[in-house]
């Protein structure tokens, strides 16, 4: 009776603490990880990190002067030799540590074996990523991280950069327009997509940078943005006078570009450019960034008369996509769909968007049209986003490499305010001042007065 007593005492606590840990990994996985997980995986890699590389096929013969040194001071059986591991670095979400490649290995070796390392360690994922030549760094990712995105505290910022979503591997997607100046973005209703223009829209309008909409859903998209927005056309009409404007600043930039390019015997090789970078900083105009909002509306005629109109408009996007970058005139496309049937220069225009983001899209031919030149398994990975999982995407571009990401929720009231505080930082670009947004003022509610009248008396 006193045993059973005991163990029942001993029992209560060690239920309590099951039941503790079982909880904080359904809903702060992040606690659980950092408590628990961390130290069991840590001690699992260790463990067993030379016969898990062995059964992994990541091993290797050892060398003639290892083999005579086991046999002359040990009896032991010579074992193949796993890559060389460096320092374990625990991370908020997992671990890092590098691994030096034997001789006749690669990177695509170690990531064919990432599902088996996954399972061996017990973590959530494995991703490797070439660090130099003949060195891999292997992160572990604790727990599915875009369940329920945070953003790293610390990311470097720069200009022209806007961190806005978090890769599946636990560091930030980063939206760089001086590497990527066009992207086209796809995704149907209440996938995500709003979101991620928010972001887009609230981290360049803390920058110097002139931005543009065309909105062709009268604005509801791009409207509570207007403070500080250069320019905004909320129909096709509006967009038709906007665009010949824009590349007519386009050009003009060229010419500008073009006059320094008169170049003298004694002219300093630095000082050679052919984009608005290599311009002295007094000199150079401010970047512009289009965003285009629901595309398709600047394809969908009814008319004849329309569909000279959305020629010309296309004409003109294909013409800022394929001569924009130079003059510091970056794309930001967006849709619910994109393809062929949305008629001539469709293709055109999405060859030149280098940059692709796919949020869940109501049909396989969508996914295809934003990332099948890219990869198959990418087309794959994005029909295979849940609608429970709003601001899941597929970002790639067309150099081949592709990941998930998630947008972090950000209410349309916050971005709008971001917007209406850094209104001041809205640039001067004459072309453009036709078309800035009318901004309704706020009425101003009459105060109560100070000094009350004298009571009416008989």
């Amino acid at each position: 009776m006193t045993d059973l007593t005991t163990l029942l005492d001993v029992g209560g606590p060690v239920a309590a603490l099951g039941g503790g840990a079982a909880y904080a990994r359904a809903r702060h996985p992040g606690v659980y990880w950092s408590t628990i997980g961390l130290p069991i995986s840590t001690v699992r890699l260790l463990s067993s990190y030379g016969s898990v590389m062995e059964a992994c096929g990541l091993t290797v013969a050892p060398s003639r002067l290892r083999v005579l040194a086991v046999k002359a001071t040990t009896r032991r059986e010579v074992r193949p030799v796993p890559p060389r591991r460096g320092i374990i670095r625990p991370t908020s979400t997992g671990l890092r540590l590098r691994l030096r490649l034997a001789p006749g290995q690669e990177p695509a070796d170690v990531a064919a074996s990432a599902e088996r390392l996954r399972h061996a360690w017990g973590v959530h994922a494995v991703y490797v990523a070439t660090v130099k030549p003949g060195v891999v760094e292997l992160r572990l990712v604790g727990f599915d991280v875009l369940r329920k995105v945070r953003m790293p505290r610390k990311i470097e910022e720069a200009f022209l950069k806007v961190p806005v979503a978090l890769r599946e591997d636990a560091t930030p997607f980063v939206r760089d327009y001086r590497t990527i100046p066009h992207q086209l973005t796809l995704g149907a209703t209440l996938s995500g997509k709003s979101m991620y223009l928010r972001h887009l829209i609230a981290g360049l309008a803390r920058q110097p940078v002139a931005l543009v909409g065309v909105d062709c859903k009268r604005g509801v998209e791009l409207a509570p943005f207007a403070r500080r927005l250069s320019a905004l056309a909320t129909d096709p009409e509006q967009a038709a006078e906007l665009l010949p404007v824009l590349v007519k600043e386009m050009e003009d930039r060229h010419d500008l570009i073009r006059a320094r390019q008169g170049i003298a015997p004694d002219t300093p090789k630095e000082e050679i450019t052919s984009d608005i970078w290599g311009l002295p900083e007094s000199e150079r105009p401010v970047p512009i960034v289009l965003f285009v909002d629901e595309v398709a509306e600047l394809f969908i005629v009814a008319t004849k008369k329309e569909e000279e109109r959305r020629d010309e408009m296309v004409t003109q996007l294909i013409r800022l996509a394929q001569l924009g970058r130079a003059a510091g005139i970056y794309l930001e496309v967006c849709g619910q769909r994109f393809g062929a049937e949305l008629g001539k220069g469709a293709t055109m225009l999405r060859a030149q968007l280098t940059g692709r983001v796919c949020h869940r899209v109501n049909d396989e031919a969508s996914a295809k049209m934003a990332l099948g030149d890219i990869a198959p398994e990418a087309v794959m990975a994005a029909c295979a986003i849940a609608p429970e999982r709003p601001g899941l995407a597929v970002a790639g571009d067309t150099s081949g490499g592709w990941s998930r990401i998630r947008t972090p929720y950000l209410s349309l009231g916050d971005a709008a305010e971001i917007c209406r505080d850094s209104a001041d930082l809205a640039p001067d670009v004459p072309s453009l001042n036709g078309f800035r947004p009318d901004v309704p003022v706020r009425p101003v509610e009459a105060a109560p007065p100070v000094v009350r009248p004298r009571p009416v008396t008989d």
